[in-house]
């Protein structure tokens, strides 16, 4: 192993800084770098569709404390990697500089998926801060604001635009909203939640054409409607940036593959022992499930992960004898989500969309606060709550019982 040079962590959003606060809690404390594509210091995303969308959106308002242990970290901001050489154990960025690494911590993370028209004023996605800021300036009542997708940012913006006074329509290629997330029952709820406050639906359509040569003024759907618009917030999924590593052997089949360790694995099924993986573009088996690596995309994912893999590679850097015991502990984190429409509250735990069309009402009904459950093979998998919290819990310890083996 190779002493020269700082671990490089590329990616400093959530899941980047949680892994250079485990290497500390490791002892680990050698230099760190991080490398971010974006200008500003790590914040929390989740609320850029919820609450901060509808005050003021800022740096300040979802920017993650700054803690004593990182202090001595060097933050390489507004700098994006462009490639990496794993053999030669280096990173560059796009002004062509090199930088050399001991160990290597991949958190780029994802982008907005967009719709495939030009370029025009009025387009928009939530993804970073900028996009939230951009859009939260044409969120001004009365403006029509039409949003493409139906999950649970798409149903977020369209939340608060309408509080803001926006007139607001949802266009979705599924039957229901959240359908391919909650399923249609729950899915049917929300919509007729929406529906109450004023949102329309456009849904089993999807986008012909874009009106407006230089502004957005509306789509023209699969069945030839007109939806007429001022702003269009484009939420149909993510794609993984990887592709400042398609010159490395990893294994990028979708996101980046690792083990339970969180080590990056190659094509050939080698999992390095210097180069890990993080955050939702990390790709890794999950034992409260089973063996299947996934990318998980909820909101303690990126924390969750950079803890383990910061504790392994906090291990491997010591050579104090620790790494084969830290790697063989259990890493089973427990997906969670929440998200606020309106007045409904949402919590998540589990997998939902694993089920196998076995969903249950647990407790309460539709039209009130609800808990849902969604089962494989009669084992609970993941459960959704509207209006429910605490109730959750004793449903969340029913999928954590399963680990290690419960589930095939």
């Amino acid at each position: 192993m190779a002493d020269a040079g700082p671990v490089i962590i590329v990616g400093a959003s959530m899941g980047g800084l949680r892994t250079a606060e485990a290497l500390r809690r490791a002892s680990y404390a050698g230099p760190v770098t991080v490398i971010g594509e974006e200008p500003h210091a790590p914040y929390n995303r989740p609320p850029l569709s919820k609450d901060v969308l509808s005050t003021g959106v800022s740096h300040e308002a979802v920017a993650f404390p700054a803690r004593a242990a990182t202090a001595d970290v060097e933050w390489m901001l507004g700098a994006p990697v462009v490639s990496a050489d794993l053999e030669a154990r280096t990173v560059t960025t796009n002004d062509g500089r090199e930088h050399p690494w001991r160990a290597l911590v991949i958190a780029t993370g994802l982008r907005s998926r967009r719709l495939d028209f030009p370029a025009i004023t009025g387009r928009h996605c939530v993804r970073t801060l900028d996009d939230a800021m951009a859009l939260r300036d044409e969120l001004v009542p009365g403006a029509r604001v039409v949003v493409v997708g139906a999950g649970f940012i798409g149903c977020e913006v369209a939340a608060t635009a309408r509080k803001l006074g926006c007139e607001v329509a949802i266009v979705a290629p599924g039957a229901e909203p959240l359908i391919r997330s909650l399923g249609a029952q729950l899915g049917a709820e929300l919509r007729r939640r929406h529906e109450a406050h004023g949102v329309t639906f456009h849904l089993g359509r999807t986008v012909s054409a874009m009106l407006g040569e230089f502004e957005f003024g509306g789509l023209q759907l699969d069945n030839g409607e007109i939806v007429m618009g001022d702003v269009l917030v484009e939420a149909i999924g993510s794609e993984c940036n990887t592709e400042w590593l398609d010159a490395t052997d990893l294994d990028l089949s979708d996101g980046v593959l690792a083990d339970s360790a969180l080590r990056a694995v190659s094509t050939d099924g080698t999992a390095r022992h210097d180069v890990f993986v993080v955050g939702d573009v990390a790709r890794f088996p999950n034992l409260l499930f089973d063996e299947v690596p996934r990318r998980v995309e909820h909101w303690n994912i990126p924390t969750d992960t950079g803890k383990r893999a910061g504790a392994v590679l906090g291990a491997w850097l010591a050579r104090d004898g620790s790494f084969d015991e830290v790697v063989a502990r259990g890493f089973t984190p427990m997906p969670a989500f929440w998200s606020n429409q309106f007045e409904v509250s949402v919590q998540a735990y589990g997998l939902p969309a694993l089920n196998d069309g076995d969903i249950r009402t647990l407790q309460g009904d539709l039209s009130g606060a609800v808990a849902i459950g969604y089962y494989r093979a009669d084992h609970l998998v993941g459960v959704v709550g509207l209006g429910l919290k605490a109730e959750l819990l004793p449903y969340r310890q029913e999928i954590a019982a399963h680990a290690a083996g419960g589930l095939t």
